[in-house]
């Protein structure tokens, strides 16, 4: 089955169109990104497997303008792979908040259209530009079926003690004010593909999954649910990370309003934009530019990195302890796969756990592989995730599931 898979962001549109043969054969046939939608010149970079790159700056009004010059790509005489549209059999949507509504991933109608605008009062940034999205793809391919891939949906399986919040009751009933979690996607994949790779049974086992980047998120999986995660009714609680604050002493918020004079979005924009590694550190919200400046003595940038390592290796304890043991820890992401260094740091304060750390196996970076001895209690492995697979997998199954 041919699927586009397609990530919108509100100025940005990434895609992949695969061939899915099955949930574990599959081809990458084509990738590409398309960004600055909406201002005067955008520009589409698009990669058909085994031929030369396609860059083309042009006018992106909107996103149904988008998604054509996506089209055009693919059906492009020296630089596509289609001969007709009539070759994409599903298209596939990351949609980032599903709140209470969506469990899992679904077919696209009216009804859940309408159901996501009404999730959008949860994520303002992203659902109306995931909603767009949809509506351009339906413009362009009216008759092709559409799967919407929720990032909250595997976390709607915690307990109500691991999500409600200790605020008075009514606002969770007049607000919905609860702990959601993100990067669902990611842990589902990388928890089932990392057991399988350690030899565990994913439906009886107990996995940690680090997913380490710029938003970064750690999940407590027991038995392939999820049932804890450090994200929270947004993307700002948890970890520390590129830009955002994760956890702070929340009297901290109307603190600083009322010394700096900020309004709420203000606020807000600290907390999500200058905050983070990159305001703790005062260089920069990338990891290796730390990791640079940490080399040339840069204290700052020092203690950046040195809380990063400590809030990883707290929550591992944390969610050790909440699932009364664990099997399996999995490190993934641009940082979580990568970075070695951190790695080692957050393993080698981890030997309470009974963990024998093999350091020659952690030079390997990018690609799936275990960091611990065989005589280790605990496995830890790094493991590529792959968001957009997930997301074909579930497109192609609930698609000829309706067939």
């Amino acid at each position: 089955m041919i699927i586009l898979v397609l990530n919108c962001g509100s100025s940005s549109l990434k895609y992949q169109l695969l061939d899915m043969k099955s949930d574990e054969v599959y081809d990458l046939i084509a990738k590409g990104l398309v960004e600055r939608i909406g201002m005067e010149t955008g520009c589409l970079k698009h990669q058909a497997t085994g031929k030369e790159p396609l860059i083309k700056e042009m006018p992106i009004e909107d996103h149904t303008v988008a998604i054509r010059s996506v089209m055009d790509a693919l059906l492009d005489k020296e630089y596509g792979v289609l001969n007709t549209l009539e070759d994409i059999e599903a298209v596939g949507h990351r949609v980032v908040h599903g709140a209470e509504e969506f469990v899992c991933s679904q077919l696209i109608t009216d009804k859940v259209v309408a159901q996501l605008e009404k999730c959008s009062v949860f994520a303002p940034l992203h659902n109306p530009a995931n909603i767009l999205g949809i509506k351009a793809v339906s413009a362009v391919l009216p008759t092709v079926p559409q799967v919407g891939v929720f990032d909250t949906a595997f976390h709607q399986t915690m307990p109500p003690y691991a999500y409600m919040y200790a605020l008075p009751y009514e606002y969770y009933e007049k607000y919905g004010i609860r702990r959601y979690g993100f990067h669902g996607t990611s842990h589902r994949y990388v928890s089932a593909k990392g057991a399988k790779f350690a030899g565990l049974d994913p439906e009886n086992s107990k996995v940690i999954t680090c997913h380490l980047g710029n938003g970064s998120s750690i999940t407590a999986v027991l038995n392939g649910k999820s049932i804890d995660t450090t994200m929270g009714f947004t993307p700002l609680e948890g970890l520390i990370m590129g830009t955002r604050c994760g956890n702070i002493d929340p009297e901290i918020v109307t603190y600083i309003q009322e010394k700096e004079g900020l309004s709420a979005a203000e606020m807000s924009k600290v907390l999500n934009k200058k905050s983070g590694l990159l305001g703790l550190s005062c260089v920069s919200s990338d990891g290796r530019d730390l990791s640079a400046a940490a080399n040339e003595g840069n204290e700052k940038a020092k203690l950046a990195l040195k809380k990063l390592t400590y809030d990883i290796t707290k929550q591992i304890g944390a969610y050790a302890a909440a699932m009364n043991g664990v099997d399996l820890i999995v490190f993934t992401g641009g940082i979580g796969e990568n970075n070695v260094r951190l790695r080692r740091r957050v393993c080698e304060n981890l030997t309470y756990l009974g963990v024998s750390f093999d350091y020659d196996a952690n030079v390997i970076a990018g690609e799936d592989v275990m960091i611990t001895l065989p005589d280790s209690k605990v496995k830890i492995a790094a493991i590529t995730t792959n968001e957009e697979l997930m997301i074909a997998r579930d497109t192609m199954n609930i698609v000829q599931n309706e067939e």
